[in-house]
């Protein structure tokens, strides 16, 4: 043991600081003196040099092993064993080590060292170790404690670790980048590794990841090359942080981005966004909050903060010929400066030449001569886009003459690859279609183990391909190539091979296809189909067989939320199918069809009229008129108009559905049934809602004969009798119905299906309206928050949901939140809508309310004049919305002063209303309560306050279309 007070030399990399404090003080109040010294060696520096400068000081010095540390430089393992061979053993009585991070991954001298381990251990125990390793005794339990009141103890936090690329053993260099990136971290939230593709952006951000994994709880890697498999990637958190929620992805989205947000359950977390090329398609769904988001992009479209772009250049020379020694060992200096020259530091290419030739035992100077052999002279040169390098063509065109050459089956599996999205290729997908439905050389492939195995294991030993086995699903293998490579291979191919490779895929994703979009249980096979539809030309087919797994999968989009992704999909798929010569007729309209769902779901209600339009007109020139497609089509055009406000030609439209579905089926078909309901709905919309009840009754009565009462649609037609109950006043009976109804929703569909919100917020609507305010306001602004996580924000019925919350905290919460919540309401409906739109004026009388109870009156009575106006243009002076536009108007005018004008107006409404929805409607009985109330104030006679209070508003209630 050593005795007296010491002085330790502490030797750490920058990036384990905490390690460092935590270390220096628990020895501190032991008694000793700490001089810490970050270790950084100089580059032009040996590392005996840089080791001797430690044993400059008097006492011990104590290193901080880690990964980190043995690669702060360029020196090679060899180099590192030699010097601590040196430097160390003769000084074993002063050096000691701790190791302060797992993994780590020694030179083999190292041992020497006899490093103790602190990170796997507790605080207590640690300091005993730490002690014990400088031969300094242990003092007592209660100096021990004082640790406590100190820095906290750095213990390894990981909790979650997903889709991390197996961490590369020949990293080099990159410490200039590395410290850059952690230090812009933690004063920003996002930095983005941007340069050209083959610089290793995607091996710097990996690098990362393991060397701070130590700082996070989570640590999440999402492929961002296009937008399905970014929303794919992010999903995948939810399970993996424990989250509670349905297998939608668009529900796992919500909660794994409010999970972020929130910090919970995990405060630290690093998203690494890998080859996000188009910032616009990923923008609006990147995360924030507690953690960091790392990007790496070959882009410079990201629009963040100044100094959070870090640029990744190619290897200075002296990391390319370290790293190409540590690649191929059998390479001299001279051979390494030379490679590095030829390939321009480029390290994908360095990656993959140094260990062909490593393997191939072929000399430098002999690659050297064919790299530079003229292009013109190759039968088939490789192509690569004009901003990158010349060396990378003429590079891989060396390459693959070579594999060619020794490993055919290998070209023949990077070929096939190149038809499937680069960054993750699914092995189960790739080997899962039947032998008997391809080509016979790939057949062989596939099937064949042994090949299988030897194909890949020569693409895996160049790093031409990356073979990951997710920690979630070990058993699920992916191989994923450089975007780069994947461009290149798919150009150095004759027609032949491209028409080969390209069937193969089509076929094994046809055989991929699990052939129902609308069950949940098979989204996941869905979502690792997508990203491939592009790739392997399948939009651009018009084999049966394919269009039929493209419809599938734009369904697929349209249910799970993928709603751009689908609209872009289809318009491909649009653009390829309408010029073929035989067009497939009947599944160019399926196709039509999923389009315009799509553009509607999107908001663009215009866009879907008119490929809406464009099918019935071309079915009714074909003589289509009873045709299930053409009534397919009509009744999307009566959605469409439904959407737009146009609610007239959208019933007209839905009775002629009706009656075609009739003729077709017979009354009591599924499809008559569906078509009746969509009629009721036009009917509730024009505020007829007598007819629509009648409707909503028959329908459900057959749905519960034929469906049984469980049935999703016997539900919702449960669910529309009951909010036609309430829309005419009948609040008891429809409060008992919605009560069973919602219970029946969230027994069978749970409690975040879209249906089951709907049912809920018509519970709160009737609660609401039989004064049980508690009750009805936790339910409406719960199930606002939960359709915002499920649906998102721009959703009709998230719309719908915010409208009722921002009226139900006017009167009975916080009107400021009240304001804001209904003043983002108008500005969306403007843009979504139009200015013409009864949704607009409705939601202006709303925000007319919340302006009167602020005490600005003028501006109140404005909009609400404006409100009444507007409403009676779009829907006409007797539907239930004008009138309801016009009790509130009158109620503003007589508190701004214009009694006169109230009296006028009350009359005139309540007259409308007794007509229209009969003497004993709330709304008829609140307009003729105000016209006392203003005819007394006409006479001069003081109106009672608790009158006043009591005087009838009503609210706007946007509806479903």
């Amino acid at each position: 043991m050593r005795t007296g007070r010491q002085t330790v030399t502490l030797s750490f990399a920058g990036v384990h600081r905490p390690w460092a404090t935590w270390i220096a003080h628990c020895l501190e109040l032991h008694g000793h003196r700490v001089v810490p010294q970050r270790w950084d060696p100089l580059p032009d520096a040996s590392i005996e040099e840089s080791l001797r400068d430690l044993l400059l000081a008097p006492g011990p010095v104590l290193l901080l092993l880690s990964d980190q540390y043995f690669k702060l430089d360029t020196h090679t393992s060899q180099e590192w064993d030699d010097a601590l061979r040196e430097v160390v053993a003769p000084n074993a009585r002063r050096i000691a080590a701790v190791t302060v991070a797992p993994s780590v991954l020694p030179p083999a001298a190292a041992a020497s060292l006899d490093a103790v381990t602190l990170h796997d251990v507790g605080a207590e125990e640690a300091e005993r170790r730490l002690l014990a390793r400088l031969d300094l005794p242990f003092s007592s339990p209660e100096s021990s404690r004082d640790t406590r009141s100190g820095p906290p103890f750095p213990v390894h936090t990981l909790r979650v670790w997903g889709r991390v690329p197996e961490r590369n053993d020949r990293f080099t260099g990159r410490v200039p980048l590395l410290n850059t990136v952690y230090e812009v971290l933690q004063r920003e939230s996002r930095v983005t590794l941007y340069g050209l593709s083959g610089v290793g952006k995607s091996q710097l951000a990996a690098e990362y990841a393991y060397r701070f994994a130590s700082g996070y709880h989570v640590v999440w890697w999402v492929h961002s090359g296009n937008r399905a498999a970014f929303r794919q990637g992010l999903a995948e958190l939810a399970p993996a942080l424990g989250l509670a929620t349905g297998a939608e992805y668009g529900e796992r989205l919500r909660a794994v981005w409010d999970a972020l947000r929130r910090g919970r359950p995990f405060t630290r977390w690093l998203l690494i966004l890998d080859g996000a090329d188009e910032p616009d398609e990923i923008r609006d769904l990147l995360p924030t909050g507690t953690g960091h988001v790392l990007v790496t992009s070959c882009s410079l479209d990201w629009d963040i903060s100044p100094g959070t772009l870090v640029e990744v250049p190619g290897y200075d020379r002296e990391e390319s010929v370290a790293f190409i020694r540590r690649r191929a060992p059998r390479l001299t200096l001279e051979d390494s400066h030379q490679l590095a020259e030829a390939l321009g530091d480029l390290p994908l290419l360095l990656d993959q030449t140094a260990g062909w030739l490593e393997e191939s035992g072929m000399p430098v100077s002999e690659y050297l001569r064919e790299l530079l052999t003229d292009d013109a002279d190759r039968s088939t040169p490789v192509q690569v886009s004009a901003d990158f390098p010349m060396t990378f063509r003429t590079a891989w065109t060396v390459l693959l003459d070579k594999f060619r050459a020794t490993s055919p089956e290998s070209v023949q599996l990077l070929r096939l690859c190149t038809f499937f999205a680069p960054d993750a290729v699914s092995v189960r997908l790739l080997r899962g279609a039947p032998a008997g439905e391809l080509p016979p050389a790939m057949a062989g492939l596939l099937m064949d183990d042994v090949r299988w195995d030897r194909a890949v294991e020569r693409l895996r030993k160049y790093s031409v391909v990356h073979v990951e086995h997710p920690r979630q699903d070990p058993r699920n293998e992916f191989l994923s190539l450089h975007r780069m490579v994947h461009r290149t291979v798919q150009l150095d191919m004759s027609p032949e091979e491209h028409e080969e490779c390209a069937e193969t895929a089509r076929r094994v994703l046809i055989a991929f296809d699990p052939g129902d979009p609308s069950k949940t249980s098979l989204w996941q096979r869905y979502a690792e189909l997508v990203p491939h539809l592009e790739h392997a030309e399948l939009l651009s087919h018009t084999d049966p067989s394919v269009q039929g797994l493209v419809l599938n999968c734009l369904r697929y989009l349209y249910l799970s939320g993928e709603h751009a992704t689908g609209v872009r999909f289809a318009e491909q798929a649009l653009a390829a199918w309408q010029g073929h010569e035989d067009e497939h007729s009947e599944r160019l309209w399926d196709l039509r069809h999923h389009y315009a769902n799509l553009l509607r779901i999107m908001g663009a209600f215009k866009d879907s009229e008119a490929v809406s339009r464009a099918a019935v007109e071309e079915h009714r020139a074909k003589g289509g008129a009873r045709d299930e497609r053409y009534l397919r089509a009509v009744g999307s055009l009566a959605a469409d108009l439904r959407a737009l406000g146009r609610y007239e030609e959208s019933l007209h439209l839905s009775e002629e559905v009706c009656a075609g579905y009739t003729e077709l089926g017979g009354e009591r078909a599924p499809l008559t049934l569906a078509a009746q309901n969509n009629k009721a709905s036009s009917l509730r919309l024009l505020g007829r809602y007598e007819e629509a009840l009648e409707i909503d009754r028959w329908v459900l009565g057959i749905r519960e004969e034929v469906l049984g009462a469980e049935h999703i649609w016997t539900l919702i037609s449960d669910l529309s009798r009951s909010t036609d109950l309430r829309l005419l006043g009948r609040y008891e009976r429809a409060l008992d119905l919605q009560r069973a109804n919602t219970a029946q929703h969230l027994r069978l569909l749970g409690k975040d299906h879209p249906q089951t919100l709907q049912a809920s917020y018509n519970l709160a609507q009737c609660l609401y309206r039989l004064d049980d305010h508690e009750a009805a306001g936790e339910l409406f602004g719960s199930v606002l928050a939960k359709s915002e996580q499920v649906r998102g924000k721009g959703y009709s019925s998230t719309l719908m949901f915010a409208a009722a919350h921002s009226c139900f905290l006017r009167e009975h919460g916080d009107i400021d939140r009240a304001r804001g919540l209904s003043e983002r309401l108008v500005a969306r409906y403007l843009r979504l809508l139009g200015a013409d739109h009864p949704f607009v004026a409705g939601a202006r009388s709303n925000q007319a309310l919340i302006l009167r109870a602020v005490g600005e009156r003028n501006q109140a009575h404005t909009l609400a004049e404006r409100a009444l106006t507007d409403m009676t243009s779009a829907v006409g002076p007797d539907h239930p919305w004008t009138l309801g536009c016009a009790v509130n108007a009158a109620a503003i005018r007589h508190v701004t002063g214009r009694v006169e004008a109230a009296v006028a107006l009350s009359r005139d409404t309540g007259e409308r209303a007794g007509r229209v929805l009969g003497k004993e409607h709330p709304l008829t009985r609140g307009a003729r309560r105000a016209l006392d109330a203003d005819r007394q104030a006409l006479r001069g006679e003081q109106v009672p306050a608790p009158e006043e209070r009591s005087r009838l508003y009503w609210n706007f209630e946007p509806q479903t279309t």
